[in-house]
C-alpha cells in the first residue's frame, strides 16, 4: 500500500468508525496536532478525536497527494449535521505503512458561491 493509500484508508476508517482498521494504520508512537490539540499521543487521539465522526453528515476528499519524503497532503471538505461546511488540510507522515504523525490545519467554513 502506498503512503497515499494509507492516509486515504485511515480517513475511511474514521468515517466508518472502524477503530480496529485505524489502529492497524496508526503507529504506536503516533502524534496528532491541530489548532485544538498540541502533539497529543495515540491514546489521546483515539479517546478525543476518533469518536467525533458522528457529528459529520458527509466528508469528501478533494485531493490527496505525496508531499515529498514520507509526507502526504490531504485536502478535504466535510459537512456537519448542522449543515455547516468546512475545509481542512492535513499532512501525515507515513513510515513502514503506518501513520506516525498528523498535523491538521483548519481552513474554516466554506460558503456557497
Amino acid at each position: 500500500m502506498s503512503n497515499v493509500d494509507v492516509v486515504r484508508a485511515c480517513l475511511e476508517s474514521y468515517l466508518a468508525q472502524d477503530r480496529a482498521r485505524a489502529e492497524s494504520l496508526i503507529a504506536e508512537d503516533f502524534t496528532f496536532t491541530s489548532p485544538q490539540d498540541d502533539r497529543i499521543d495515540r491514546a489521546a487521539f483515539f479517546d478525543r478525536c476518533f469518536p467525533t465522526a458522528d457529528r459529520v453528515r458527509g466528508q469528501w476528499i478533494l485531493s490527496v497527494v505525496p508531499a515529498g519524503g514520507d509526507d502526504v497532503f490531504l485536502l478535504y471538505e466535510y459537512e456537519l449535521k448542522t449543515g455547516a461546511r468546512h475545509r481542512n488540510v492535513e499532512v501525515s507522515t507515513v513510515r513502514d505503512g503506518r501513520i506516525t504523525e498528523t498535523q491538521v490545519f483548519f481552513g474554516g467554513r466554506v460558503h456557497p458561491a
